[in-house]
């Protein structure tokens, strides 16, 4: 092939691509915009909340549009959810992304927590007028990057979308100026971000070298071949640097997650950050990281989805290590959750527990997928199994989506009227504001997991796939147990904030908060807050979705 035939086969590709590309293009758009209306001074006259606003807004519906897409694509009729799980994969510029329903599902749900976002710090006033342009451009770039995570397919383009979310991310952690806890919450995460990076890239570099190939479908057959002439974990080099080059990788995803022990930048970050920021790190760059592990996940299982793979039994040394990982992350978590004066380093400790029992989901997948007695069971079996785990996962992001950022938002309500975030200042707050009181209540114990809330629907899930992957490996009964006794502990912080609001009598010098209703606060606060009671009596719909997604991965 000559260079001409290369340029127009190049040409050709991309031009294949950049219709599917098109909600990431917008964003791209959207960010030149709020960067000339910055570079001329037009923020008075063109907020850049608005331009933001009507930006995701656009690549929102682009996204909603592919999915509507895909539906027609495979039904030749009315479009119906079951025909998202017939779609195709379709690799975008050269294979580097890929365009299939689970990159549509998490174009979905990043760009519609993005609008949540934005709306809320339109209704909180953080951040000002002045520099909104450049807030909105971390915002942005910062998801951007996020959706080239969950579409991802290769090595390269995974280690250049973990570092597009995170240098924004250090920005908006410091974004408060003049005040010294967000400039060293932000140094931290610095630190922590470029030494997990570090560790990441050399993994990549590991183990493109050792297989030679970096694009994930090939590294998936590289790996099958390596397994056939390198079979002994214990006494092969190979296979012990093999390993090495996995957990090195995973330690970048796990920063992202901040599972044990890469979580130390989590509470900090968090209490450093306005409480808009923190909502947005605790859910957005959870669900993208997610996405990242179960496609690298699914990378490295390869061929066992329909049989078993040569290296099947170190795939599930590592599904079980991750349950592991799991189960002491959701422990530590509500551990030290318990111990928080601070509201926000309370629910960054919340954060970190509910990365826990997420992580459980995938670890069961990959047990399923390469325990020596799924042998036994028949591929479509072991593979609607696997699928549930998946659903399982998709279906909590889903429910934390809402309960999560609905607690954000209350925090930074609060914060606006009181000047505080001690939990003893929510002293009273039922009398004061019952609507705040009341949506708190319902996240809360939907963070907990009972029922009727979302919550107790996606742990359910969960949990039961963890049971599963447990007949298969006993090994996973003490990560189902772990999960089952940490959802029991964290009643107990989650209640102690409750009860300030509901029992404890407010301070005489306490200052009053009031957010009604029909306000542009109350009714943020209600729309976030709503789903989470719906999702945990209407769980059909969007189980069957996730359901097919899953089926699809798989």
């Amino acid at each position: 092939m000559n260079f001409s035939d290369i340029i127009n086969t190049l040409s050709a590709d991309t031009r294949a691509s950049l219709p599917l590309f098109g909600p990431e293009l917008i964003l791209i758009g959207t960010i030149v915009a709020l960067l000339l209306v910055r570079l001329f001074n037009a923020d008075k006259y063109l907020p850049g909340s608005i331009v933001a606003i009507i930006g995701t807004a656009l690549a929102l519906a682009r996204a909603a549009a592919q999915f509507w897409m895909m539906q027609n694509q495979t039904s030749g009729s009315a479009p119906g959810i079951q025909d998202v799980s017939a779609v195709g994969p379709f690799p975008m510029f050269t294979g580097l992304l890929l365009y299939d329903p689970f990159t549509v599902y998490f174009r979905i749900f990043l760009l519609l927590f993005l609008l949540f976002v934005e709306w809320l710090t339109v209704v909180t006033g953080i951040p000002d007028l002045e520099d909104a342009p450049d807030f909105y451009v971390l915002l942005l770039g910062s998801t951007l990057g996020m959706m080239l995570m969950a579409s991802a397919n290769h090595l390269l383009m995974v280690f250049l979308a973990v570092e597009m979310t995170s240098v924004p991310s250090y920005a908006m952690v410091g974004f408060l100026k003049g005040r010294k806890s967000s400039s060293e919450a932000a140094l931290k995460y610095v630190v922590y971000g470029a030494g997990a990076a570090g560790v990441m890239l050399y993994g990549i570099s590991l183990l493109s070298g050792l297989l030679g190939t970096a694009h994930l479908p090939s590294l998936a057959q590289a790996l099958v071949e390596f397994g056939r002439t390198h079979t002994s974990l214990a006494d092969d080099a190979a296979v012990r640097t093999l390993a090495f080059a996995i957990l090195t990788i995973l330690v970048g995803v796990a920063f992202k997650l901040s599972l044990f022990p890469f979580h130390f930048w989590c509470p900090d970050a968090f209490e450093g950050a306005a409480a808009e920021v923190g909502a947005f790190l605790s859910v957005a760059s959870k669900g993208a990281a997610f996405a990242l592990l179960v496609r690298f996940c699914l990378a490295l299982v390869g061929e066992s989805r329909t049989g078993g793979a040569p290296l099947s039994e170190l795939y599930m040394n590592i599904g079980v290590a991750l349950g592991f990982v799991a189960a002491v992350t959701a422990t530590f978590g509500n551990l030290a959750a318990y111990t928080q004066t601070n509201m926000k380093r309370l629910l960054a400790y919340s954060t970190i527990a509910h990365a826990g029992y997420m992580l459980m989901a995938v670890a069961a997948m990959m047990v399923i997928l390469n325990a020596p007695g799924g042998g036994s069971l028949p591929p479509s079996v072991r593979i609607d199994r696997a699928a549930t785990c998946i659903q399982g996962l998709l279906y909590y992001l889903a429910v934390y989506f809402f309960m999560n950022l609905g607690a954000f938002a209350i925090v930074a309500l609060i914060r606006n009227q009181t000047f505080s975030e001690e939990i003893a200042d929510y002293a009273g707050l039922s009398r004061q504001s019952p609507l705040l009181a009341a949506c708190m209540l319902i996240c809360l114990f939907s963070l907990v997991g009972l029922p009727p809330f979302g919550g107790f629907a996606g742990k359910f899930m969960v949990f039961a796939s963890v049971w599963d992957a447990g007949k298969l490996n006993p090994l996973m009964w003490i990560v189902l147990a772990a999960g089952l006794i940490n959802t029991v502990f964290s009643l107990f912080y989650y209640i102690k904030v409750l009860r300030f609001m509901y029992i404890t009598p407010p301070a005489d010098e306490a200052r009053p908060v009031n957010v009604p209703l029909m306000s542009d606060a109350g009714l943020h606060v209600a729309f976030v807050t709503l789903p989470v009671l719906a999702l945990g009596i209407f769980v059909n719909w969007l189980s069957e979705l996730a359901q097919n997604v899953a089926r699809w991965l798989l």
